[in-house]
């Protein structure tokens, strides 16, 4: 693989929509306030407390070099973020990866999500990730098209998996292959530090 700088890639303009890679100490807010109501009034995270800006910072600085998290600006406001964490902590996984992705209230069938996916894969890809999951809390209409819009796949649904809101609920879990190595795959890149 050729010599890549990770952090100078991050970075996407779409009309006034601007992706970066987050930052702790000036996200964490945000991040935190659009993944708020997803908590406490939704099933798309089967979390049940609300993380404060300093937990959400924490999760953040916990992650940031190993995998990427970004940040949806429009006209300078958080509008949406994405992820990418661990797919398990086993070693044999290392190379394979769960991303999320969140979209502010009032921003919602936007492109954002895709937006923010679109970015995010492309830098797991050139870091050297081979595979992509997302588990979506059913039911989730707009979820599953936005996954199957970036091309994954359905690999399986684990059934009545996660109680809230006074219901149990299937986890559907979407794949995709980044690429497809011969024998073991190199070591995945870290991401530089933040400036």
């Amino acid at each position: 693989m050729e010599a890549w700088d990770p952090g100078a890639e991050i970075g996407h303009d779409c009309a006034a929509m601007h992706v970066r890679r987050a930052d702790p100490a000036r996200d964490a807010e945000s991040v935190a306030s659009i993944y708020g109501p997803a908590v406490e009034a939704s099933i798309a995270t089967f979390e049940e407390v609300a993380p404060t800006a300093a937990e959400m910072a924490e999760r953040m600085r916990s992650t940031l070099l190993r995998t990427p998290w970004l940040v949806a600006e429009d006209d300078g406001q958080v509008v949406g973020y994405a992820y990418a964490s661990r797919h398990h902590e086993r070693s044999g996984y290392r190379w394979s990866v769960d991303i999320s992705v969140y979209v502010a209230r009032g921003f919602a069938r936007r492109g954002i999500g895709r937006l923010l996916y679109a970015e995010l894969v492309a830098i797991l890809r050139r870091q050297g990730f081979v595979n992509v999951y997302a588990g979506i809390a059913l039911p989730n209409v707009a979820s599953v098209a936005l996954h199957e819009g970036i091309g994954m796949r359905l690999v399986g649904t684990y059934e009545r998996v996660g109680f809230k809101l006074g219901a149990w609920h299937d986890v559907a879990w979407y794949g995709m292959r980044l690429m497809d190595p011969d024998g073991p795959p190199p070591e995945p890149i870290r991401l530089p530090e933040l400036p």
